[in-house]
């Protein structure tokens, strides 16, 4: 069986779980998110947990079972909790301003890039008090911070794989937008001689 798979999923109280066939609607404090899940599984909920289990031991079951109960869990981590993921933008002259729930980019181009995230996404950018990084080391360079919120996992590391694609981090320098306690490996430039 699937390490993964064969581990229940905890229902907070806050939460609530409704089953239509493999059609799961999952609300909570935060919204709801709904999703189907393989034919070649059963969900079942008993005693305040989710559990997933296949019907077959074909390799595409096994395939599915681990992946659905990830899913479900991100589900219902999502509606109680939510998830965020922090960015640092790092450079000269570089900058973010808020604009409603949109952003307006200064990453160096010749043209600002305004980025308004999808629905269910909120976006939240601040300059930094003190040039310290989110894992408290000093970087002098550090120019502000943006915040990517939402309910759908997925969706909340897309937007912000999305922000950071507008300017990696430059392995010379390392300028660009990183995650919060991303490590970039530096690379020695061109010796002089």
């Amino acid at each position: 069986m699937s390490r993964v798979g064969k581990k229940p999923i905890p229902i907070p109280p806050s939460v609530k779980v409704e089953l239509d066939g493999n059609h799961v609607k999952v609300s909570g404090p935060k919204g709801t998110l709904e999703r189907d899940i393989s034919d070649r599984l059963e969900i079942q909920i008993a005693e305040g947990e989710i559990i997933v289990d296949r019907k077959d031991e074909s390799i595409t079951s096994r395939q599915q079972h681990g992946l659905a109960r990830s899913l479900l869990d991100g589900m219902v981590v999502g509606v109680s909790d939510g998830f965020e993921i922090n960015l640092e933008i790092i450079g000269v002259g570089y900058k973010v301003e808020q604009m409603g729930n949109s952003i307006m980019l200064s990453l160096g181009h010749s043209h600002s890039i305004y980025f308004t995230p999808p629905e269910g996404i909120t976006i939240a950018s601040e300059m930094p008090k003190r040039k310290l990084t989110a894992d408290g080391t000093p970087n002098q360079l550090l120019t502000g911070f943006i915040k990517v919120s939402g309910i759908d996992k997925q969706m909340v590391g897309q937007v912000a794989a999305k922000i950071r694609s507008f300017r990696k981090p430059d392995v010379y320098k390392s300028k660009g937008i990183r995650y919060a306690g991303e490590r970039i490996q530096i690379k020695a430039g061109k010796a002089a001689g």
